[in-house]
């Protein structure tokens, strides 16, 4: 069914949300897969894809992860439509199409260490790669997750931080937050901060950030600051991606497309660009 009435990615897939997890007080975790139990494409890690409740609107999400016969989306309320995702109940049928963008280029972080630094919602992204690298553990050196958020209610993902990506070889995680509370044993403070405290090496890795802009833009300069160069350093710039197949212009950098040319870049071509990042 999936290889046939879906297979073009312009044409949504209705599918079933069969299971919702509350991760933070504003973001969801949703599971969807189609009715015949299949999922509706098979992204790369990095890609995204288009979702949409009838009579409301769409919008483009990361695919966070996914699994052999669903896809999950991580969504953050802040707007019309995830205002009305959130208040959805699992056996909702929405529309999902996909797959957009360009993934992270795993052919460049094969054999390497990896640093993967997120923030907020900032992880959906970076978290599609991390369990994919977990996956092919032997086709890559040791990985090291940095994240943030403003408090421990506001860490996504709290079964993987604490549990579940620990639990492998050659994998460490670094968690912080903005402000502690009593039951806090997470150090205390912004991301680019607790970056700079650790001063993970340069030697032979890549870098993996999402974040707000201006936790990329401090952890830049942290980066820099320790010797990282900009061929070192991937980011993604999914929230600016908009139709998803470079017509309605809303993601034009310059001479780029983010939906077409992105939305993973190095800084190294990002800097090739004007100034509007």
């Amino acid at each position: 069914m999936s290889d046939n009435c879906y297979a073009n990615e312009l044409v949504p897939a209705i599918a079933k949300v069969f299971k919702i997890v509350d991760e933070t007080p504003d973001i969801k975790t949703f599971f969807v897969s189609l009715p015949d139990g299949t999922k509706p494409f098979t992204p790369q890690p990095g890609q995204l894809g288009m979702v949409s409740l009838l009579h409301i609107g769409e919008a483009m999400f990361s695919v966070t992860a996914q699994g052999e016969t669903h896809l999950e989306f991580a969504i953050k309320k802040c707007g019309l439509l995830t205002d009305a995702l959130h208040e959805i109940k699992p056996g909702q049928m929405i529309g999902v199409r996909g797959p957009y963008g360009n993934g992270f280029p795993i052919e460049r972080c094969l054999g390497k260490d990896l640093l993967f630094i997120g923030g907020g919602i900032g992880l959906a992204p970076v978290r599609s790669l991390i369990t994919y690298c977990l996956g092919q553990r032997d086709d890559f050196g040791t990985l090291d997750i940095i994240y943030g958020a403003r408090s421990i209610a506001d860490l996504c993902f709290k079964e993987d931080l604490f549990s579940n990506w620990p639990r492998h070889e050659r994998t460490k995680v670094h968690v912080t937050v903005d402000q502690g509370d009593p039951d806090c044993s997470c150090h205390i403070g912004f991301v680019p901060a607790f970056l700079e405290k650790i001063n993970p090496d340069p030697q032979d890795k890549m870098v993996i950030l999402c974040g707000p802009p201006i936790m990329i833009k401090f952890c830049l300069e942290v980066l820099t600051k320790i010797g990282y160069q900009d061929e070192q350093i991937i980011t993604t710039l999914e929230m600016r991606m908009k139709c998803g197949i470079g017509k309605c212009g809303r993601c034009n950098i310059g001479s780029k497309f983010v939906c077409l040319d992105g939305p993973v870049f190095s800084m190294a071509d990002l800097k090739n660009l004007p100034g509007e990042f």
